[in-house]
């Protein structure tokens, strides 16, 4: 089994179920010490216990809402004080919203998007970076979506919060170029995701959002732990400030 990232540290947010979940798992796979957070303990605990099935003492998991400064901070200097240091980060923690008319749009609703999807991110990479910088550099990746490239009629606050982070990152990369930090987003369509399940409900609309995919289906979390990996390894080592589009052909079309 390949051992991408024996002796590196990776902080993986929003990661006791789909895209996160299985993201943590791959990078213990292959040899990473892996912190992780989520606001639901009774998950992240289980999920502490899996990766430290696969690598003793490689999972801490660290309950936090990444709309809250204090435990971004606190995520990066726990990971630090049991790890030592950090070399990469997945800023994937996102809640979808209320799909619904641009008419009937809730400011309660968009304040929760764009805190936690948006201001998150920021927050997460205002607190990661300088743990990364004394560990000599590293790689960022934002999970965004394929509506950070394109619109959807009623998910307009999240589209346009997918979008945002997509700025944002193309805006960090430049700063940080120079400083040995890579900063990209993967950018996935439909996956099979308790999200997903809380968005498309029904079996016609499931089968509608599947054609809504050139490829015909929506995709397995596995598929996106794969490219996030990748823009985390040194594989990647010349790719930054970039969106890898992970969508199915959605962006195609």
């Amino acid at each position: 089994m390949a051992q991408r990232f024996s002796g590196k540290v990776v902080l993986v947010t929003g990661a006791t179920s789909g895209i996160g979940r299985e993201t943590v798992l791959s990078l213990a796979r292959e040899g990473a010490k892996v912190a992780f957070t989520g606001r639901r303990e009774e998950l992240g605990k289980k999920l502490e216990k899996e990766v430290n099935t696969i690598s003793p003492g490689a999972g801490l998991f660290i309950r936090a809402d990444h709309a809250v400064e204090a435990d971004n901070k606190r995520a990066v200097e726990e990971t630090v004080k049991r790890f030592g240091r950090l070399d990469g980060a997945v800023n994937n923690a996102a809640v979808e919203g209320v799909a619904g008319s641009i008419t009937e749009t809730s400011v309660d609703v968009y304040r929760q998007v764009f805190d936690v999807n948006v201001l998150g991110v920021l927050l997460g990479m205002k607190h990661q970076v300088p743990a990364m910088l004394k560990s000599g550099g590293g790689s960022i990746v934002n999970t965004t979506s394929g509506l950070g490239h394109v619109g959807m009629a009623a998910m307009h606050v999240y589209a346009g919060s997918k979008h945002a982070v997509e700025g944002i990152t193309k805006s960090a990369a430049l700063e940080l170029a120079q400083k040995g930090i890579r900063v990209n987003t993967v950018a996935p369509g439909g996956v099979a995701t308790e999200m997903n399940a809380r968005v498309i409900v029904g079996d016609e609309a499931k089968r509608a959002f599947d054609a809504f995919h050139p490829v015909g289906r929506i995709a397995r979390a596995p598929e996106i732990a794969a490219p996030i990996l990748f823009l985390l390894s040194d594989e990647s080592s010349f790719v930054t400030g970039t969106s890898l589009l992970v969508d199915g052909g959605i962006t195609a079309q």
